[in-house]
């Protein structure tokens, strides 16, 4: 509070002129000129850009699945994807147990997703590719491969991931700039529901009152859980993005979600992939 009374004494007293460029000076350094600085002189991030390099067309012509989080995912037969390649995000850790397996990697760019779930991340023992932005609490832990990423203009996509990657308003963009990276030709979609019951201003910070009817689990943002309401139009120009580069290289990107509402890539049905 006191934090806030003072900045609107600052922006009271301060002309217009002078308080717009000061402000926006002000947010670039917090969202991202402070996470460079720091990035240039860590030993740790030249150490992990060396990683992701090395990732770089690994799985050159190979197809993987990147998975969302959606209910459908309680409609999606997982156990077909235990002799694949898969991207996870966020908390599907929590589906692990019923699947029996887990996914190859885990891509987390939300910062309230990570802080809160820092130790169950922390107990993972596969790789995770985590924001830099978020580095304090998982900068101990040796499978975590830190990204260079941020939700600041310009939106763009990454076909080398060493370097700066945009977030897109949904980790699933981060999932499909890593694939391109890795050299995968085909990428497939499940459990991208792209459909919220909750609804609200986009990036809104909130606080679950309790299940969580947006995700495969009801505790996945359950009661208490802080976080953001979705840009779901912001996602859509990210996928279109995605969806555009990968198709400029000969590559492509399908959709087998059941029952979803994304309707930026090609349909296919999830059985006829096996």
């Amino acid at each position: 509070m006191v934090v806030q009374s003072i900045k609107q004494f600052m922006k009271q007293v301060t002309p217009n002129v002078l308080w717009r460029p000061i402000s926006n000076l002000y947010w670039y350094w917090y969202n991202r000129g402070r996470h460079s600085l720091a990035a240039a002189v860590s030993v740790r991030r030249r150490r992990d850009t060396g990683r992701l390099r090395a990732f770089h067309n690994m799985y050159q012509g190979q197809r993987c699945f990147v998975i969302g989080n959606g209910p459908s995912l309680r409609k999606t037969d997982l156990s077909f994807l235990r002799d694949e390649i898969t991207f996870g995000a966020n908390r599907l850790y929590l589906n692990f147990p019923e699947m029996g397996f887990t996914s190859t990697f885990l891509v987390i760019t939300n910062i309230l997703v990570i802080e809160q779930c820092a130790r169950d991340l922390q107990a993972l023992a596969i790789p995770k590719f985590i924001t830099w932005r978020a580095r304090k609490w998982l900068k101990d832990d040796a499978r975590t491969i830190f990204l260079d990423t941020d939700y600041t203009l310009p939106e763009r996509f990454a076909q080398d991931i060493s370097g700066r990657v945009y977030e897109g308003n949904t980790v699933t963009y981060t999932s499909l700039q890593l694939a391109y990276h890795m050299g995968f030709s085909k990428v497939i979609l499940i459990g991208v529901d792209h459909h919220y019951d909750t609804k609200g201003p986009a990036n809104k910070v909130v606080v679950s009152q309790g299940e969580d009817p947006n995700h495969f689990h009801p505790d996945y943002f359950g009661k208490g859980f802080r976080w953001q309401l979705p840009d779901l139009v912001g996602s859509e120009r990210a996928y279109k993005m995605a969806q555009e580069n990968f198709a400029r290289d000969g590559r492509e990107i399908v959709d087998a979600t059941i029952g979803g509402c994304l309707t930026i890539f090609p349909k296919v049905k999830y059985e006829d992939l096996f």
